[in-house]
């Protein structure tokens, strides 16, 4: 790896998978995203329906995506500004290594 890269990891409520889907393709990555479904656990039942909260946990949309540091900044202001109160969790780690085996 040349350039400093690190994972983005957001969480989303499942209705808004087109918003963020469109909102990440704008961004350009080597690595494009990925997507998949995951289940949220959390002891405080903060927006869960009564069924989460009966099942211990909330469906949710995993989007991952790996950015250059010159693009997080940029990333995550745009998250913030169009999707301030979503209640999408989101964290950064660096990556270490990658590559195409």
């Amino acid at each position: 790896m040349s350039d400093k890269e690190f994972l983005v990891t957001l969480n989303v409520p499942i209705g808004l998978e087109e918003a963020i889907v469109d909102c990440l393709l704008t961004f350009e990555s080597e690595h494009g995203f990925s997507s998949f479904p995951v289940y949220a656990h959390d002891h405080r039942n903060e927006g869960l329906s009564l069924a989460e909260q009966v099942l211990g946990r909330q469906k949710r949309l995993r989007f991952q995506m790996y950015v250059e540091e010159a693009v997080l900044s940029s990333l995550l202001a745009r998250l913030r500004e169009e999707f301030a109160g979503a209640g999408i969790r989101y964290w950064v780690m660096p990556v270490i290594d990658s590559g195409l085996i």
